[in-house]
């Protein structure tokens, strides 16, 4: 994936950066809050390679990219103003979310958390195959590289609270370093040991110490506060003292507030939900598991399982074990053995490419969203399939008692977070359950299988390219840019423009337009897809010089005008405005040829782009 490509595609689909009030990436979506949803094309944005599909909930726009959405966020930041350089996954929003509460809490829920996910994940993994290594006696526990280990994997979520100080802060425009002055006090070693004890005071007054380790209420709510009290006081204090004395109020008063009453009040919650989800798994522990492994992904779809995290991390801090989290298992999995149920039993060429990653994602990674929006979902049948043997394998688990004793994604590679923990036999067979279930159902009852689109590659037909620009052709090999010379990205030619006009070199839909101008992607009707690059470089320019014409999803006829560029200033700040033309998938076009060379026009034949047959017969 060229994820410069992909973030430019995605940003000029949804409006451009004028109409996005925010945007963060979870796992497998950037989520963005936009001014005016009606200036957001879901067919431009959807056609941006790279892109599985768009969901709109929970007061955002969602844009599913898979796991690569780390890497596609951080090229957004270079190409606007939003400060996703990194991956972190946060950029803070310029005003309040817009939408009915319920929509405000699952953005604020995604925003703090999703920065937070992976470092959780990845440590609780490791902690998931300590566990098991000491089940299993693999490891001493009483040695000292175990109490290394237990440290290094456990530590994180221990101090939760100052990873949600940072992400909090980011989210309500707080100062994050007096963010995470007011949890450091929260997690200070001469406090935990306070928890439980009687006749604690505070200037007389008096409160009960509970445990803020691995808490999660406590801190997102005085980080809001904090928010609030910091616009107050920056802007009655006096500009010489303002930056010292509003950290040193802040600080004096949030973290005596949370002892006395926030702590308190949020231990008494966390315990009433904790005890909940433990009554439904004590007294119905199968219903749980079934309406958990049943709507999980359902949740997925929407964005919505955000909303639970906290319930996971309010689980382990009340109780020390996740029951919500084995069910989960089930339903991840049964969607995984759903694609690979796909996978045997498809016939199409195309859908079997796009199985076969999606089944190593859901079952390695637990990343199902390739399977769900790609696959499952669209046939239908496989979903459903799926969602089946979510109810019944979590239905079993959770009947069972299996619990996980660490916070992790659930996957295949995290499974040893359950072992040892409930009935082992249950687990195995719910697990069992889960995969086998959908995976038969999917082989055996079938689906709808899009045959027509195994035929796309044999009724591809070679593709006449007319040059889009006046000037003269030279071979791709003399191009000054060794990426294109040796053919990297794809089979064509280059062309030395003479005038500053680029049009459309067939009837085509815009795939991708970029904002800076310097580069367009087109899809001819019969499968063809070109790149046309003008210049060398000239994203460096930032869209000076450049005005395009057309934008992403737009329909386009041969001749159309797509890009004006200034030749001469573009010559003048030192670019090379040699401009390379070529095709982006050989798989379907393999071959250039009767190229053309020396002085053209723009409507004049460049060469034909040869389908597969035509090239093998050539051969």
């Amino acid at each position: 994936m060229d994820y410069s490509k992909t973030a430019a595609g995605v940003l000029d689909g949804v409006g451009g950066e004028q109409n996005v009030q925010s945007v963060v990436h979870c796992a497998t979506r950037l989520r963005f809050v936009l001014k005016d949803e009606k200036q957001a094309s879901e067919k431009a944005v959807r056609a941006v390679p790279g892109v599985i599909t768009t969901a709109q909930a929970g007061g955002q726009y969602q844009v599913v990219i898979g796991n690569d959405v780390p890497e596609v966020y951080a090229a957004l930041g270079k190409i606007s103003s939003f400060g996703g350089g990194g991956t972190g996954g946060s950029t803070p929003a310029t005003d309040a979310p817009k939408g009915n509460l319920f929509n405000r809490f699952i953005s604020m829920i995604s925003a703090i958390f999703t920065p937070l996910l992976w470092a959780l994940a990845g440590t609780g993994l490791l902690k998931a195959f300590l566990a098991a290594a000491a089940t299993f006696g693999w490891i001493d526990t009483t040695t000292t590289t175990y109490t290394v280990l237990f440290a290094l994997s456990d530590a994180f979520i221990n101090f939760l609270p100052l990873g949600l100080a940072i992400t909090a802060a980011r989210y309500f425009k707080a100062s994050e370093f007096t963010s995470l002055a007011i949890a450091g006090a929260l997690l200070y070693p001469t406090i935990t040991p306070l928890v439980g004890a009687s006749d604690l005071t505070f200037f007389g007054i008096p409160f009960t110490m509970v445990n803020y380790v691995s808490s999660v209420i406590p801190i997102i709510i005085i980080v809001w506060l904090q928010s609030h009290a910091e616009k107050f006081l920056y802007a009655k204090l006096p500009g010489a003292i303002r930056r010292f004395v509003t950290p040193m109020i802040v600080v004096l008063i949030g973290v005596p507030l949370v002892f006395v009453v926030i702590g308190p009040i949020s231990a008494i919650l966390s315990g009433w939900i904790g005890g909940g989800i433990g009554w439904v798994f004590a007294t119905v522990p199968w219903l749980g598991g079934a309406i958990m492994g049943g709507l999980w992904q359902v949740f997925v779809i929407f964005g919505l399982h955000w909303g639970l995290v906290p319930l996971f991390t309010l689980e382990y801090q009340t109780t020390g074990q996740i029951l919500l989290v084995a069910p989960v298992f089930a339903a991840v999995l049964a969607q995984a053995a759903a694609v690979a149920g796909v996978w045997v039993r498809t016939r199409t060429r195309n859908l079997r490419s796009l199985a076969a990653p999606a089944t190593l994602s859901g079952f390695l990674a637990g990343i199902t969203e390739p399977a769900i929006y790609g696959i499952n979902l669209p046939l239908k049948r496989p979903f459903a399939f799926g969602i089946v043997g979510g109810v019944v394998g979590g239905a079993i688990m959770a009947a069972g008692g299996v619990f996980a004793t660490a916070f992790v994604v659930p996957s295949g590679l995290a499974l040893p977070a359950l072992f040892g923990n409930g009935s082992t036999i249950m687990m195995i067979i719910g697990l069992a359950a889960a995969i086998i279930i959908p995976f038969l159902l999917v082989v055996i009852v079938g689906f709808k299988d899009p045959a027509e689109d195994e035929t796309q590659a044999a009724e591809s037909t070679d593709v006449s390219v007319q040059s889009p620009l006046d000037g003269t052709v030279i071979p791709l090999s003399e191009t000054p840019d060794a990426a294109f010379a040796d053919g990297s990205l794809g089979d064509g030619v280059a062309i030395e423009p003479r005038s500053g006009a680029l049009y459309a070199p067939f009837d085509a839909t815009v795939v991708a337009a970029f904002p800076t101008g310097h580069a367009i992607g087109l899809r001819h009707a019969d499968g063809l897809e070109l790149l046309i690059h003008i210049g060398i470089d000239t994203v460096k320019l930032g869209g000076a010089h450049f005005t395009p014409k057309v934008t992403a999803g737009q329909q386009v006829s041969a001749g159309d005008l797509l890009v004006e560029f200034d030749r001469e200033a573009i010559e003048a700040a030192g670019y090379d405005l040699t401009t390379p033309v070529i095709v982006t998938n050989p798989d379907l076009y393999p071959e250039v040829g009767a190229a053309a060379s020396g002085p053209i026009s723009h409507g004049e034949t460049l060469f034909f782009a040869q389908a597969v047959e035509s090239a093998v017969a050539a051969k």
